[in-house]
């Protein structure tokens, strides 16, 4: 096996072993990864505006109103306009919504920070900074994302412009030799 094959296998572990969460975060909870990961941040800022939420999750506002219409229709959050500016709007979890909570899974991603911030410091820069440069290669570095690990659109609708660009790296041309930065560079 060459270095782009173990590459694009590596690649295709991590998106399955993010599918197999997903799907069974979806079976055994109903939930998908960014539903629980807005409920989480939620439980631990108590009452906080929709926008807040965006930001903590690096997703655009309007991917995090559709998910609080999800959670809001299971009953398991409230939204309330704010007092002092009517533009804004808050969320809070609802009694049912702090039940659920108690008992909740972690997220996969939880389990994945807790292990990577006992890497040393050189390793977590070298492995950020890795994935970095695949998203650029797969021109991934302007799709929507969250700090969740969650496969597919946060919305479930439609499948995720990644996994079409893992397809399209895959079938690139692999005949070209790795490049060194070190002689390409003169």
């Amino acid at each position: 096996m060459d270095l782009v094959d173990s590459v694009l296998v590596a690649l295709r572990r991590l998106i399955r072993a993010t599918d197999l969460h997903s799907k069974q975060l979806s079976k055994h909870v109903g939930l998908t990864a960014p539903q629980l990961l807005l409920l989480q941040i939620t439980q631990r800022e108590g009452y906080i505006a929709i926008g807040d939420i965006a930001r903590n999750m690096s997703l655009s506002q309007a991917t995090v109103t559709t998910i609080v219409d999800r959670l809001e229709n299971r009953g398991l959050l409230f939204r309330q306009k704010s007092e002092s500016d009517k533009r804004k709007v808050h969320v809070s979890l609802t009694r049912e919504g702090s039940r659920f909570m108690e008992t909740a899974p972690t997220g996969l991603h939880t389990e994945m920070v807790k292990k990577f911030e006992l890497l040393e410091n050189w390793e977590q820069t070298m492995i950020l900074a890795s994935l970095q440069r695949l998203a650029n290669l797969m021109d991934a570095e302007s799709i929507d994302a969250s700090p969740v690990l969650d496969i597919g659109d946060l919305d479930r609708g439609t499948t995720s412009s990644l996994l079409k660009n893992v397809s399209r790296v895959a079938d690139k041309d692999k005949s070209v030799a790795p490049r060194n930065s070190r002689t390409d560079s003169k």
